[in-house]
């Protein structure tokens, strides 16, 4: 309804779009704006499991600020750019990044104990709303234990969001488990096109924000010059990515691969320089920086927290290789050719395998049902492999050329109607009118009602 509003001929007032914004994302009877204007402030309890939730974080707790009628205080669970937020985080957001299966076994004591002490820390704070970021397993436990210890006490639990959907679509029988979700969850917020949807129809209350990669890109050029001399590479060089990923489990079981990988490319890629980005996990900076001690091959080190190196650092390369994860959206709606490859613990691939269904495992090939992207994964994950894939995105200008293409479409289709609208409506020109993901996601949490 609200997008044939905005797509109408007889053009809106921007404060006519402004005033149908705020009805779009409020329609019964308690917000948290309601909630917070009792208290003079919005309490909000946040927690982030990993790298990319962390960045989600905290655009999201500064477009809350810039958006919310009331002061914003956080707490809760995140990294170092929830930090700069203002965020005291209860622990290292590290102790609860674990995925996988045979993986999590050595750390669910340790997992206890934090899901604990985040409870504890989210009753004591009274927060206004609760939203957790990605990360299912702990966000789940945790949201469903604070519904518990709420309905324990006979008082009234605060509005719950998570933030990026589970990935039902991926898993047989992936849908009937959204059945449940609205005991413990009030609203997702999805930043893919075809969950809120999906979300709705099972009775889960859900909202398209957008990618929030498309923030990355909307404000950032790379500037290949500028990197080059600020790590002094020559401009004869030729410039490998590498993204290990953010878990330190994940960097222990790839990096030795692309290790191998980069030397295999060093007789047929002319001066090869490899430059690896350091995801801000400080057991992972300490891997790294150890483990590149022994290589041959020319290596430089970014380090993580500066959106700006990093975009820089793609403009520079001629080609990228990544652990699967948010890292191959960055560099494919950054038009940087990559190569995506993923190895887990023999008996969590035996459960992919088993489990999974579609065929893809990088969202760009997901979101297009094709393989642009070349994926190496599980025992194909291999250097010999991986080096020959890099070899043939570095010299064949079709295969280059179609990643590149396609990139455009996968951007198109990660825009959240709202966003689209406002671009194409010419009277919506206000400057204080912010369609980013995460001013979507904050007007969602200020203004959904229950």
């Amino acid at each position: 309804m609200l997008l044939k509003l905005m797509q109408n001929p007889n053009r809106r007032t921007p404060s006519f779009f402004l005033s149908t914004v705020r009805k779009y994302f409020s329609t019964s009877s308690q917000a948290a704006v309601d909630l917070a204007s009792k208290d003079g402030e919005m309490r909000i309890f946040l927690v982030a499991g990993e790298v990319s939730g962390d960045v989600i974080g905290s655009r999201l707790i500064a477009a809350l600020k810039k958006l919310s009628p009331y002061p914003i205080r956080v707490g809760g669970v995140g990294g170092s750019m929830m930090a700069k937020q203002g965020l005291k985080s209860l622990f290292p957001m590290e102790d609860i990044a674990v995925m996988g299966i045979w993986e999590l076994l050595p750390h669910l004591k340790k997992l206890r104990v934090r899901l604990k002490e985040t409870v504890d820390a989210a009753i004591s704070f009274r927060p206004h709303v609760v939203v957790t970021i990605d990360s299912k397993g702990f966000s789940f436990r945790l949201l469903k234990q604070l519904k518990a210890r709420y309905r324990q006490h006979g008082r009234n639990a605060p509005l719950h969001f998570h933030y990026v959907a589970p990935s039902f679509w991926a898993w047989k029988g992936g849908e009937e488990r959204l059945n449940g979700l609205s005991k413990f969850v009030d609203h997702v917020l999805c930043i893919l096109p075809f969950e809120a949807e999906v979300c709705v129809s099972r009775g889960v209350p859900a909202t398209f924000v957008g990618h929030p990669v498309l923030e990355d890109i909307q404000e950032l050029k790379g500037n290949a010059d500028l990197f080059r001399r600020e790590y002094g590479i020559s401009s004869g060089s030729t410039i490998i990515t590498v993204l290990p990923g953010s878990r330190l489990q994940e960097v222990t079981r790839m990096l030795p691969i692309y290790s191998k990988t980069i030397d295999l490319l060093k007789d047929t890629v002319k001066d090869p320089t490899t430059v690896i980005h350091v995801a801000p996990n400080q057991h992972v900076e300490n891997y790294i920086k150890k483990t590149v001690n022994g290589w041959t091959a020319d290596v430089v080190l970014v380090p993580g927290g500066s959106s700006h190196t990093k975009y820089d650092a793609f403009s520079a390369s001629a080609v990228a290789l990544c652990t699967s994860g948010t890292a191959a959206m960055e560099l494919h709606l950054a038009r940087l050719p990559c190569v995506v490859a993923y190895r887990a613990h023999f008996l969590t691939e035996w459960v992919i395998r088993y489990k999974a269904k579609i065929p893809y495992i990088s969202l760009p090939n997901i979101l297009l049902n094709s393989p642009v992207i070349p994926e190496a994964l599980f025992c194909e994950c291999t250097p010999t492999r991986l080096a020959a894939l890099l070899m043939e995105l570095m010299h064949n200008e079709g295969v280059r050329a179609e990643q590149i293409f396609a990139a455009e479409k996968v951007r198109q289709l990660l825009s959240p109607p709202l966003a689209r609208a406002a671009r194409d409506d010419l009277d919506c020109k206000e400057p204080n009118f912010d369609n980013s993901p995460s001013s979507i996601a904050a007007r969602t949490i200020l203004f959904h009602r229950k």
